[in-house]
């Protein structure tokens, strides 16, 4: 069995002289408002609001009520784009279908003014309202 090196002893280069690793010596990034990241179903989500609205999701989807669950994110990208020019992107928590019509959520904590601009132009260039909850 191997014995995983703590990296205690540290030449001048912030290098491990047991193992050779170089060691970042910062504290992990934290969030800006606090949110902790949290897996379900092998997926990560940006917070545990986030995490435990998927779940919600999921039994709404085994009820029936909504179908075309998707939260990966490659698939959760528009491009906001006016007069052939690309203003931004918007990346929405999940999308799914109800009732025949493409939603798009958004778990919120924290409406920043980003935020609100996107909101608008998701509804001006693709003509999805965003679901707050």
């Amino acid at each position: 069995m191997q014995v995983k090196c703590r990296h205690r002893h540290l030449d001048s280069d912030r290098r491990c002289k047991s193992c050779g690793a170089k060691v970042d010596l910062r504290a992990p990034k934290k969030n800006k408002y606090g949110a902790k990241k949290t897996a379900v179903d092998g997926i990560v989500f940006d917070s545990k609001r986030e995490a435990g609205r998927f779940e919600r999701l999921k039994l709404m989807l085994l009820a029936g009520h909504i179908s075309d669950l998707r939260a990966d994110k490659r698939d959760l990208r528009f491009d906001l784009v006016v007069n052939g020019v690309l203003i931004c992107r918007y990346e929405a928590d999940f999308t799914y279908l109800r009732d025949g019509c493409r939603v798009a959520e958004d778990t919120k904590g924290f409406r920043t003014a980003a935020y609100r601009i996107k909101k608008k132009l998701m509804k001006a260039v693709h003509g999805i309202e965003i679901v707050e909850v």
